[in-house]
């Protein structure tokens, strides 16, 4: 017997089968979860703001609409998720620092390549951790989850100018930071 489809989850949710949201958290918790450690770098605090997302999401199902994929859905709301808890933890007054000391991505298919892509790619998560939490939004929401400027700006409740402006001062500066060790 095939699986159910998420939209046959939701609707059953809904009409109270809470054993049918719980099927949706296993099919997307590794995907929530991976959202919020980006967005985050800690483990513990993302595992929190995962289990706070599905917490959110189940409270505003009846918002959600059941022809639209889920995932994206509840990846969104992972996003704003840790995006609050970002806002309500680093002061507003954080200046953007752009001194990083970050090595070079490399790649290939030879061990030492393989050691030093690996490396790059942990420099490239600790260089996003390290940008405002603004920055770290857009790139979160572009580059990781697909999303279109438009629908960037209608999440964040910011302007799409905003939007475009974030993105390009947060690539400049993952730019420097993985360029600083060459």
């Amino acid at each position: 017997m095939p699986e159910p489809a998420d939209r046959d989850l939701v609707l059953r949710t809904r009409r109270g089968e809470v054993q049918a949201f719980g099927e949706l958290v296993r099919r997307y918790q590794s995907a929530v979860f991976n959202v919020c450690y980006r967005m985050l770098g800690e483990r513990m605090e993302a595992e929190d703001l995962a289990q706070e997302t599905f917490i959110r999401a189940y409270r505003r199902l009846a918002t959600y609409d059941a022809d639209r994929p889920f995932g994206p859905w509840v990846r969104r709301v992972a996003t704003r998720v840790c995006l609050n808890h970002l806002d309500r933890r680093t002061p507003p007054s954080m200046e953007l620092d752009e001194d990083r000391d970050q090595p070079l991505v490399a790649s290939g298919n030879e061990p030492e390549k393989i050691f030093a892509g690996a490396q790059a790619s942990d420099a490239l998560q600790r260089a996003i951790r390290d940008l405002p939490p603004r920055y770290r939004a857009v790139i979160e929401l572009r580059h990781y989850q697909e999303m279109s400027y438009a629908e960037i700006a209608d999440l964040l409740e910011i302007p799409l100018s905003d939007v475009k402006s974030h993105l390009y001062r947060a690539r400049k500066t993952l730019a420097r930071s993985m360029m600083g060790s060459e």
